[in-house]
């Protein structure tokens, strides 16, 4: 499958105006998941409520992440309203799947099946988390429709525009949480759970609005040479980035469940979203770097090289700086709102996290060379081994150092990620080595 690329030369200012909107909204995104968890941190029992909120984001993920992938697939195929037209009948079905799936779950014996056996729940959690998840299953359906949008935004060069909508989206939801707080109503999970959904359907609604408006004037209705015109094509793409990530998804629910087997259940499984939302805080700037790939690698790679490497090991000293300083501590406390208790562990949980903050960028550039080359059925391998190595590491801490309570997570995701980009890099590395065999044969 080859898609036509721009072939204008690329500058440090190029890359950083197509980039800092993207990490900027990125950032926000994690941001409102800070909001949302202070928010919970404020109740009688924060424990408990964000322990709640915690176990159905993570079944989230399952729904969630088919729908993100649309965003890079929009971004990599569209570029005519026909092939736009494609993109949309696959992101129907992929809407219509995640929909019914969500029901099953939230309204049959399934949903409380799987949380009680394979998430491993306390009975008295049960009834809150499907509460909850009744609200979260739309997050999924709104998240698929911005994600669709901010693909032609993205291949556009308008990535403000998800600064905007992020920016709406975070005042919009921070407002609620103060209205929740200052109404004392933050009593049950479901209240962050109506905080995220509203938020996810006003940054749809801005992406749909600017989006549907660059297909309108800007987009052509065919552009010449560009092959993409069927949803066969579009699902030649779409599987095996698909296919890695149903995955991926095992990664969360896991670690939940095997943090609800260790000394003290609802102090693990707290502290790890507390020390997970800081992490992805930090690395959520960096989480575009995928894209950077996608539209600026094949017309200047060692520049792109060049910017990689010089945001690439930012995330890791942010988080030292959190986890080793008087700052973290001041974050938590001050900021989050979290007790002294749960705050110590949400500290030793994020020195652990640091691992991941050193791997997570050079990861996501990888997987955009991988995507650019059409080689995503190497993502099913390297997802594999993600969850292998972090599986492995689950078992081994739960059973050898059970008191580690929400460092078990923070230690097996991050060994999980570090086993998937060694992966990728052996893929490329040995793609390079064989391209020069066959030169050299030449």
């Amino acid at each position: 499958m080859s898609v036509k690329i721009r072939t204008n030369p690329v500058s440090f200012k190029q890359l950083c105006f197509f980039f800092l909107p993207l990490g900027i909204s990125a950032t926000l995104v994690t941001l409102s998941h800070v909001i949302i968890n202070s928010t919970l941190a404020r109740s009688a029992n924060p424990e408990l409520i964000i322990a709640s909120y915690a176990l159905p984001m993570s079944l989230l993920a399952i729904t969630e992440k088919p729908a993100i992938l649309l965003r890079q697939t929009c971004s990599a195929l569209v570029r005519d309203r026909k092939s736009f037209r494609a993109m949309a009948a696959v992101s129907t079905y992929v809407f219509t799947s995640i929909t019914l799936l969500g029901l099953i779950i939230s309204y049959t014996p399934v949903g409380k099946l799987l949380f009680l056996y394979f998430f491993g729940v306390e009975a008295e959690l049960l009834d809150p988390i499907i509460k909850v998840y009744r609200i979260l299953m739309f997050v999924s359906l709104f998240s698929g429709i911005r994600c669709l949008f901010h693909g032609i935004i993205i291949y556009n060069l308008l990535t403000k525009w998800l600064t905007i909508g992020m920016l709406i989206r975070l005042l919009a939801m921070y407002s609620l949480s103060l209205y929740f707080i200052h109404t004392d109503q933050v009593k049950t999970a479901e209240v962050g759970a109506i905080i995220f959904l509203v938020g996810m359907m006003i940054e749809a609604a801005v992406s749909v609005w600017e989006g549907r408006s660059l297909l309108k004037k800007v987009i052509p209705e065919k552009m010449p040479g560009h092959p993409i015109e069927t949803k066969r094509q579009v699902l030649q793409f779409y599987k095996p980035m698909l296919y890695s990530s149903f995955i991926a998804v095992i990664v969360g629910p896991a670690i939940n469940a095997m943090l609800g087997k260790t000394v003290d259940i609802h102090l693990a499984i707290a502290s790890f979203a507390i020390a997970g939302s800081l992490t992805q805080l930090v690395i959520s700037f960096f989480s575009y770097m995928h894209q950077i790939v996608l539209n600026f690698y094949p017309k200047d790679a060692k520049t792109v090289q060049r910017f990689a490497l010089m945001l690439g090991f930012i995330p890791g000293v942010l988080i030292a700086i959190l986890g080793y300083t008087s700052l973290g501590p001041w974050f938590m406390m001050n900021v989050m709102g979290v007790n002294n208790e749960l705050m110590q562990a949400s500290l030793s949980t994020l020195r652990v996290f640091m691992i991941l903050t050193f791997v997570f960028p050079w990861l996501d550039f990888t997987n955009g060379i991988i995507m650019l080359r059409g080689q995503t059925k190497v993502m099913i391998k390297s997802q594999a081994a993600n969850v292998i190595v972090t599986l492995t590491t689950l078992i081994l801490t739960v059973w050898l150092t059970p008191g580690w309570n929400g460092m078990i997570g923070a230690l097996a995701q991050s060994l999980g990620s570090f086993a998937e980009l060694c992966v990728v890099l052996y893929v490329l590395y040995a793609s390079s080595s064989s391209k020069e065999r066959l030169v050299g044969q030449r």
